[in-house]
């Protein structure tokens, strides 16, 4: 992440602006921000492992995020299975296949850390990077990493926590409720 200036709140190295706000959500309080465009950067849930955290300088203004918002609550309700919303994550070529490869991973539908690396091109040994890039993706819920699970079905890692995940998949029909 580039450093902040605290007056502005502008990115030192890029010059853009980050906006923030939160959203209770079933899941807990959730962080999204958004630079000037009002395409988001991030969804963070409390305690994520590399999550965000609001830094000095950042505006908030839950603004940018009404449409978030509104997605976000018809998903948690069981009523919208595909979020339409601008999104910019960086990350490293590698990274930006991988995360292209969850976003073509339907609602209700899992996948495995060995057949998102066949889609990406990318080797059997490469599994482990594969996994490195989901865990890295700044974009929980929105884009779908909790849709990617073990060769043996078993839930194994995510970001958010493992009882997250187990919701999600709930939620999305894929586990039964409850199930851990």
């Amino acid at each position: 992440m580039t450093g902040t200036s605290a007056a502005t709140g502008t990115s030192a190295e890029t010059g853009t602006m980050t906006y923030w706000t939160e959203y209770d959500s079933p899941l807990g309080r959730l962080l999204l921000t958004a630079g000037a465009d009002g395409a988001l950067t991030s969804l963070s849930v409390p305690g994520q492992k590399g999550g965000r955290t609001v830094q000095d300088g950042w505006r908030q203004d839950a603004g940018p995020f009404r449409e978030a918002g509104e997605q976000l609550a018809a998903y948690f309700a069981g009523e919208l299975t595909a979020f339409r919303l601008p999104t910019r994550a960086e990350g490293t070529p590698f990274r930006q296949r991988v995360w292209d490869a969850l976003d073509a991973v339907p609602y209700g539908a899992t996948t495995t850390y060995g057949e998102i690396a066949a889609r990406i091109g990318a080797s059997r040994p490469a599994v482990r990077a594969v996994g490195g890039a989901i865990g890295a993706n700044p974009l929980l819920i929105l884009r779908p990493c909790h849709r990617v699970i073990g060769a043996d079905g078993s839930l194994t890692g995510y970001a958010g926590g493992l009882e997250r995940k187990t919701r999600l998949l709930a939620l999305e029909g894929v586990l039964p409720a409850g199930r851990s």
